[in-house]
């Protein structure tokens, strides 16, 4: 009975666990990965930024960092061209 218990609040704290994880590390990548494409001057097509300035916001959105989010406005700003108003 005591394992069972024990195996039932591991799998209990690994759930909380994953919901305070990021929703995705994808988001941040494709932003930065995005705004280095563009400070380097390569063209980017109406798509891409428009994924990539979506990625910014939910990166921007997921993350508490001050820094993150500093970063994640500067590469939206390489990105669209334009300082989005909050």
């Amino acid at each position: 009975m005591p394992a069972r218990n024990l195996f039932l609040s591991s799998i209990l704290c690994l759930g909380f666990v994953a919901m305070a994880m990021p929703a995705s590390a994808q988001d941040a990548d494709l932003c930065l990965t995005t705004a280095e494409r563009a400070a380097s001057g390569e063209e980017l097509d109406g798509d891409e930024k428009t994924k990539a300035h979506e990625a910014c916001l939910r990166a921007l959105s997921d993350t508490a960092s001050v820094v993150q989010k500093y970063q994640f406005q500067e590469a939206d700003f390489a990105i669209m061209g334009t300082h989005h108003k909050f």
